[in-house]
């Protein structure tokens, strides 16, 4: 049996899954890949005492349901099944004790999961607080920020099986004393690029905001407590920043532990790097997930959910997940050992969203809520029939008497832990589908995909062409205008009720997106992945009642995401004036006292780089910087480089001649990003000095890279040859009305980007993928490519 396969399916297959040869070829087909990792997970039964034609048996069952795409493990499983690295786990999370022997043995197990492809997750809120005395050296504690710059700097050296960054979740409690810097530390989004960041924020801190009290924060160390904040002050702060770049989010960690099935072994305290996963120290979790676009029948011309086959696969994938548990080969010893003391699995779904399109059920309608409650609560219940067969059959977890299921009879005597999890499919949905992403919304009905040659393919989301043909409105034309617009609101071919059907992640109310969320959590043992969307022009009060709506329905955590927050950051031009990052901050709060010291919440670097474009006092003297107004207009290019999508932003004076320059590179981080900016300052400082901008042209014109691009005609050397002809194309427009056409260049408006390639209308972009410029979208707390299967949580 043959795998049916997209395009796309295929080339992330075998970019990323398949086995290579030792010149890099591709040497096994995708069937070939189900078939090495059901062999590998089936045989675990062997060990069991199953008798060689049962374990056959299995074997096939778990390739059929891989091969028919009905259900996929996480992508370490596809990918290091059988082979020698023999990985399987997506999900750890490693402790960090208040010593520097722990902090930097952490630091080693994380750098070697991160080399075999997991997350990792961390509560870094057992570590003194920065300033407090260190006995052992008569110094003091530089804080966990601190620290969580050290483990972001190593994570960025260290690519997951070769070919991309490791993910990190870093947690630090709301009472701890370090948690203003720690809310405020990515106000940069270039800062701390490979961690997403929570707030676990307690029971008594949010008893506290409802009365707008003071709260104790409490040192680790101590175990005393050190000062008191305003619990309305901290809650703002957090909405503030989580309006503006989406970070922090937010985890209910006393809610967690609530749900913790063996509180005997310890609480929980971090969780995986996109939060659905809580886990004990040096635990890790196996996740698969579910196909619910194959889980349909059609009965008397509708489509319905075939109970049935979904069941069948459930039973399926417990058997599946629990087994990778002892086909695995650990990173660490303790790492094993604790993973099967619980024997914890995260059995989720993908495809939600593309189900109720084919049912023809609108994603915000009451109706999909009660239907996702229907359908979780009988995958986990279906889960833990199966559970319980294979504790019959091998025995329950070890720690199982210590567990909460201990005196609840025969009916909860399982095989693990935990069960159910909803988790970003990124890459797998693709694999599998196309079909949504976990219970994330449709985001685009069609949109264009670039391909090697630069030309433009219409991709269109498989579910609503089936419906367009069926329905008789189908046109290549329709779905290249519905490609260019982004939406299919004002489309009048479309019928309205398919346009009420296929609604997109902005086209859903945020109070829909938390419901959806708190359904699917009331049926999930672990948590839940999910973006909460919003607008650009949403409120800080918007994402407020987000977070109170999110811990009154019942859920875990939240993650929010305001589209275009992150691009609008990256471009803002007052970002290193120190007296508008913490003015701005502490007035919008109303807490002027609050944010003492620049360098105290952004770091030395930041403050620094804020002290570098303090205003000069001579405004004429070319050899002194003129001093720089507080607000500044101007424009965004966009070039293709060698590298990547290259944006140059450049500010006028009020004579509109240049006078400051920005460049960000779509491929974020490392050397280039930080060569990038020391170009842009050097050639800011020598525009705001007096230098004429074609004496800087020179200089940068004609600098070659190893990677050097073709753009319309012309070659682009590299980065810095790319920003001299930006400046020349912008002085030739002044003074020539551009004569010569401008190569690769788009303009975007102040504060802004848009591609040439992305639809008008298209939301929840937050930049470019570094592996095919095409564009990234933010999607269960990911950043994820719908155009190659590039991923990074």
């Amino acid at each position: 049996m043959e795998p049916e396969l997209s395009k796309n399916a295929l080339k992330v297959l075998e970019r990323r899954y398949l086995k290579k040869d030792g010149s890099g070829n591709v040497s096994e087909s995708p069937s070939e890949m189900f078939r090495r990792v059901a062999k590998t997970v089936a045989r675990v039964d062997l060990g069991y005492g199953f008798p060689a034609d049962a374990v056959g048996r299995i074997e096939d069952a778990f390739y059929e349901a891989m091969v028919r795409l009905e259900f996929l493990p996480n992508s370490p499983t596809l990918m290091n099944a059988g082979r020698p690295l023999g990985q399987l786990s997506a999900c750890f999370v490693l402790p960090i004790e208040d010593s520097m022997e722990s902090i930097f043995d952490t630091l080693k197990h994380a750098a070697v999961i991160h080399k075999s492809g997991g997350g990792t997750g961390f509560s870094f809120s057992r570590l003194r607080e920065a300033n407090s005395p260190v006995k052992a050296t008569g110094g003091v504690a530089s804080g966990p920020v601190s620290f969580l710059k050290v483990y972001d700097g190593a994570t960025q050296a260290v690519k997951q099986g070769g070919t991309r960054r490791g993910a990190n979740m870093g947690i630090l409690r709301v009472d701890h004393p370090d948690i203003l810097e720690f809310i405020t530390c990515k106000e940069q989004d270039r800062q701390i690029s490979n961690f997403n960041l929570s707030v676990a924020v307690t029971d008594a801190f949010l008893k506290a905001l409802e009365s707008n009290e003071d709260y104790d924060l409490v040192s680790p160390h101590t175990g005393k407590a050190v000062r008191r904040l305003n619990s309305k002050m901290v809650f703002d702060l957090i909405v503030q920043s989580a309006h503006r770049n989406g970070e922090p989010g937010v985890i209910f960690i006393d809610r967690v532990n609530q749900c913790n099935p063996t509180p005997k072994l310890g609480a929980f305290e971090a969780t995986n790097p996109c939060g659905e996963q809580p886990l004990l120290p040096y635990e890790s979790c196996n996740l698969g997930s579910i196909n619910l676009l194959k889980m349909l029948r059609k009965e008397e011309g509708r489509y319905q959910i075939d109970w049935d086959r979904l069941r069948r696969t459930v039973h399926l994938a417990v058997h599946f997940l629990d087994n990778v548990i002892d086909a695995n080969h650990h990173p660490i010893p303790e790492i094993e050992r604790r993973t099967k003391l619980t024997r914890k699995i995260g059995l989720g779904v993908m495809g939600w969203a593309s189900m109720l399109c084919r049912m023809g059920v609108p994603y915000d309608d009451p109706l999909a809520v009660d239907l996702a409650g229907k359908l979780m609560s009988f995958i986990r219940a279906e889960a833990r029939l199966k559970s319980v067969a294979l504790a019959k059959a091998k025995g329950v977890f070890p720690a199982f008497a210590d567990s909460i299921y201990a005196d609840q009879g025969d009916p909860l005597r399982l095989r693990n832990a935990t069960l159910t999890t909803i988790a970003p499919t990124g890459t797998i949905s693709i694999i599998g589908g196309p079909c949504s992403s976990g219970i994330e919304p449709i985001f685009a009905i069609s949109y264009y995909r670039n391909v090697m040659d630069q030309t433009k393919l219409i991709e269109i989301d498989p579910v609503f062409e089936a419906v367009a043909r069926e329905r008789g409105f189908y046109s290549e034309e329709l779905m290249r205008r519905i490609a260019d617009d982004g939406s299919i609101r004002g489309v009048p071919e479309v019928p309205e009720d398919v346009k009420r059907v296929f609604v997109t992640a902005h086209d859903i109310a945020w109070e829909r997106h938390i419901r959806m969320q708190a359904e699917f959590q009331k049926y999930t043992d672990n948590a839940v992945s999910k973006t909460i969307n919003f607008p650009p022009e949403a409120t800080e009060e918007a994402v407020r009642r987000a977070y109170r709506l999110a811990h009154e329905s019942g859920c875990k955590g939240i993650t929010v995401y305001r589209d275009g927050s992150r691009r609008e950051q990256v471009l803002n031009v007052v970002k290193n004036d120190p007296a508008a990052i913490v003015g701005n901050a502490a007035e919008k709060l109303e807490y002027p006292g609050v944010l003492k010291k620049e360098d105290e919440i952004l770091g030395e670097s930041a403050a620094s780089d804020a002290i570098a474009v303090l205003p000069q006092e001579s405004g004429n003297d070319p050899l002194q910087p003129r001093p720089r107004p507080r607000v500044m207009a101007g424009s965004t290019s966009k070039i293709m480089t060698g590298c990547g999508n290259l944006y140059v932003t450049i500010n006028n004076d009020e004579r509109q001649k240049p006078f400051e320059l920005f460049a960000q590179m779509g491929k974020a981080g490392g050397c280039a990003a930080s060569q990038l900016e020391a170009i842009a300052r050097l050639v800011s400082l020598a525009l705001r000095s007096g230098l004429d901008p074609k004496i800087i042209m020179e200089q940068l014109r004609g600098i070659r890279c190893p990677a050097p691009s073709w753009e319309h005609g012309e070659r682009i050397f590299s980065c810095a040859d790319a920003i001299s002809r930006i400046l020349e194309k912008r002085s030739a427009r002044r003074t020539l009305k551009a004569e010569t056409p401008e190569p690769a260049l788009v303009e975007v408006g102040a504060g802004a980007v848009h591609s040439p390639s992305v639809p008008k209308g298209k939301k929840n972009m937050i930049g470019v993928c570094p592996d095919c410029g095409n564009p990234l979208h933010h999607e269960e707390g990911c950043l994820k490519c719908h155009g190659c299967g590039f991923s990074k949580c």
